[in-house]
């Protein structure tokens, strides 16, 4: 489990890129790169990062499902997600 601070972080990031989004767009549009620069540095959308939706895990992380693979193998092996089957070969 990641730790808490880690996990409020992002969703205070993600609050921020939201409340910027609208003016970031528009001086994006207008070419404006040194108002950019003026905005707050978590404003933009690639300073947040992926984690997964149990744990709070950053690294290896499953878009699709928004997991980290260890809870992606738990879930997947209790048969908790539709459409994942075991393979062998």
């Amino acid at each position: 489990m990641a730790k808490t601070c880690w996990i409020e972080r992002e969703k205070r990031r993600a609050a921020t890129v939201a409340k910027y989004a609208a003016v970031r767009a528009e001086m994006k549009k207008k070419g404006d790169y040194v108002g950019l620069s003026l905005l707050p540095r978590d404003a933009s959308p690639s300073r947040m990062s992926r984690r997964c939706l149990q744990s709070g895990r950053k690294r290896a992380f499953i878009g699709r499902f928004k997991l980290s693979r260890i809870a992606f193998r738990e879930l997947a092996s209790q048969g908790m997600i539709p459409g994942v089957t075991k393979s062998s070969w």
